[in-house]
């Protein structure tokens, strides 16, 4: 991964295990809506990608009277309720974080918004180490675009190709390397050999051996 001059964090699966969260306030909203049979979405479909995309297929399929935005009220609201009762920011990701953000700047780019963002940073005063922070709300279009790495690329002031991504899913990986950057597979959402399939540069199964890649 040397040499590297910025290092961009994906959040869910990444920096906080709340893929399981995800899902089980998508499967809240569901049953609220009448569909907890009969949603016919399948999440591992999602990893990495926003949750308009979710309700937009939701949408599209089931036709709810309810509006984007109110859908999308439904599910953050619970997801926040299940994040601060959990509380699951991955073990090692603070003293990881504050090492390398003392090495380098860092981005977060998370396909979720800002207030679920904010929420997750501030689990374990994570926000200070980073240099920016970008939404899926900030650009036009998600993973697996490249817009998102982009933006978190140019608000640091350093050039794609000197930024190293660390994602968990095969939408993230995609969109790091449509970005032109060096892209770091972990294994916390999605099997190893589907991360290779995607082309991630390297690929580790835990945050010792990212530890290792990022600062040795």
């Amino acid at each position: 991964m040397n040499p590297y001059s910025a290092v961009i964090f994906d959040m869910d699966g990444v920096i906080v295990d709340s893929e399981p969260l995800h899902e089980r306030a998508f499967l809240d909203a569901f049953a609220r809506l009448g569909y907890a049979d009969r949603h016919g979405i399948h999440f591992p479909d999602y990893y990495g990608r926003s949750d308009q995309a979710v309700w937009q297929d939701f949408i599209a399929a089931h036709r709810p009277p309810q509006s984007l935005a109110e859908l999308a009220r439904l599910k953050q609201e619970r997801f926040l309720e299940l994040l601060h009762a959990q509380r699951p920011v991955f073990p090692a990701i603070p003293n990881l974080v504050g090492m390398i953000a003392a090495r380098c700047p860092l981005a977060l780019a998370s396909g979720s918004n800002h207030c679920v963002i904010g929420a997750v940073l501030g689990l374990s005063d994570l926000r200070r180490h980073f240099r920016a922070v970008v939404s899926a709300d900030d650009v036009p279009r998600g993973k697996p675009a490249p817009d998102i790495f982009l933006r978190a690329a140019d608000l640091m002031g350093v050039e794609p190709s000197r930024c190293v991504v660390i994602e968990d899913s095969v939408a993230g990986v995609a969109a790091g390397r449509a970005a032109g950057m060096k892209v770091i597979g972990i294994t916390n959402s999605v099997p190893a050999d589907r991360l290779r399939d995607a082309e991630a540069h390297a690929v580790v199964g835990d945050y010792e051996a990212l530890r290792a890649l990022l600062m040795e």
